[in-house]
C-alpha cells in the first residue's frame, strides 16, 4: 500500500501534468520557455507580500502571478523581444520580493522552499487548488483552443479570421500564470 503523501504528491503530479501538457506546446512555438521561470521567481515578490499583509499565500502568489502576465502580454505586444521582457520582469519581482521580505521583521520562512516547492507535502487543500487550477485552465484551453492556434501559428492569418492576437497571447500568458501559481 502506498504512503498517503505518495498518493496526493502523485495525484498532484497528474493534475499539473495535465494542464502543462497541452500549453507546454503553446509555450514552445512561441518561444516563451523562460515564462514559467520568470513568472516562479517573481512569485517570491507574492509570497513575501502575503506575509507581510498578512493574507493566503495562494492569493498573493496568483495576483503577482496574473500581474506578471498581463505586463508580459502588454509588453510582448508593443513589439519588446519575450525573452528580455521576461527576464527583466522576473529578476526585478524577485529583487523586490527578497527585499520585501528582507523588511519583515520576525519573518523566518525559507524563500527558496516556497520558489522549489515540494510535492511530496503536498496537503489535501493543496490537491483541490491543483486539481481547480488544471480544470480552470484545460477549460479555457478548450473553449479557446481555435483563436490560440491561429495566432500561435500566424498572426496575420489570425487578425485575417477577425481574431485579436494581442488578446490571445493574454490568455495564454494567464493560463501560464494561473498553472505556475497553482
Amino acid at each position: 500500500m502506498l504512503d498517503d503523501f505518495l498518493t496526493r504528491a502523485g495525484l498532484a503530479g497528474v493534475g499539473l501534468t495535465l494542464a502543462t501538457g497541452p500549453l507546454g506546446s503553446f509555450v514552445v512555438w512561441r518561444r516563451m520557455a523562460y515564462f514559467g521561470d520568470a513568472t516562479a521567481h517573481a512569485a517570491i515578490l507574492g509570497v513575501a507580500l502575503s506575509f507581510g499583509f498578512g493574507i493566503s499565500v495562494y492569493l498573493g502568489t496568483l495576483v503577482v502571478a496574473l500581474g506578471m502576465a498581463v505586463a508580459v502580454a502588454s509588453l510582448a505586444g508593443r513589439g519588446h523581444a519575450m525573452d528580455t521582457t521576461l527576464g527583466v520582469l522576473a529578476h526585478s519581482a524577485l529583487a523586490l520580493g527578497l527585499v520585501a521580505a528582507s523588511f519583515q521583521s520576525g519573518l523566518r520562512v525559507d524563500l527558496s522552499a516556497w520558489l522549489f516547492g515540494d510535492i511530496l507535502a503536498v496537503s489535501r487543500a493543496d490537491l483541490v487548488v491543483v486539481w481547480l487550477g488544471s480544470v480552470a485552465v484545460l477549460g479555457l484551453l478548450a473553449w479557446r483552443w481555435q483563436g490560440l492556434l491561429t495566432s500561435t501559428l500566424n498572426e496575420e492569418l489570425a487578425q485575417a479570421a477577425g481574431l485579436d492576437p494581442r488578446h490571445e497571447r493574454l490568455i495564454l500568458t494567464l493560463a501560464l500564470a494561473l498553472v505556475v501559481a497553482v
